[in-house]
């Protein structure tokens, strides 16, 4: 086979790679948005949130975000298009309306310690993410939101639900992110609560619907066959 037939092959097998192109839209205009939300936003605070403590050792879970959704998108992308697709469809559009509320209703924090009472390699770890990650810009939680679509991705794969191992210890770790986002002081409860209704909301449009659209398309096919 030639080198460029292979390739052709390939740009057919990966062709819904274009889904990713949505990166051109939601990369500017969130660096946008935290370059001019710097001052004059509304401060999303609730008592419960000074009840949770700071506790740095979240800042693992925390990172490990980053891995999380990387792999799960990864692992649709090569191994179940449907499965991609509704990912990505429920993920982005999500994100999308993150932006949205951003952009109308400038939104941050003020949660962040002033002083650590500990000295250590995860403080450190915390204190550069405070310097990367500013404090605005968080209602919904998209640490929360795109864990919560990650699992409902999973719980939705016939396949991966018969890894249990695999399946439970993604919801663990989903867990324990959406956890790190109010014990790192990165997110009110009210930004969670609002991922939480986010997803919910989408998972209706995008799986829900999707679910009972199936049986009635079966029907339709199964009477087309007995009429002829």
């Amino acid at each position: 086979m030639s080198k460029k037939k292979r390739i052709a092959e390939l740009l057919k097998k990966y062709k819904h790679a274009w889904v990713f192109s949505y990166i051109l839209l939601y990369v500017p205009w969130f660096l946008y948005l935290e370059s001019q939300v710097t001052e004059n936003y509304y401060v999303i605070h609730s008592w419960i949130d000074e009840k949770i403590p700071f506790v740095e050792y979240f800042i693992v879970p925390y990172l490990l975000w980053f891995v999380f959704i990387a792999v799960v998108f990864l692992y649709f992308f090569f191994t179940d298009v449907d499965g991609f697709y509704k990912l990505a469809k429920l993920s982005f559009i999500g994100m999308t309306i993150f932006l949205i509320i951003s952009t109308l209703v400038p939104n941050g924090l003020e949660l962040r310690p002033h002083f650590f009472a500990r000295d250590n390699v995860f403080v450190d770890m915390v204190r550069m993410l405070y310097q990367a990650d500013t404090p605005t810009n968080v209602f919904p939680s998209l640490h929360v939101f795109n864990s919560l679509a990650a699992c409902i991705a999973i719980y939705n794969s016939e396949t991966l639900q018969k890894h249990r191992v695999i399946s439970g210890a993604s919801y663990v770790l989903a867990g324990l992110i959406i956890l790190a986002t109010m014990f790192l002081k990165q997110h009110s409860i009210y930004d969670v609560i609002a991922a939480f209704v986010l997803a919910y909301a989408l998972y209706q449009i995008v799986y829900v619907t999707e679910h009972k659209k199936v049986p009635k398309l079966e029907r339709q096919k199964k009477s087309t066959v007995f009429s002829k």
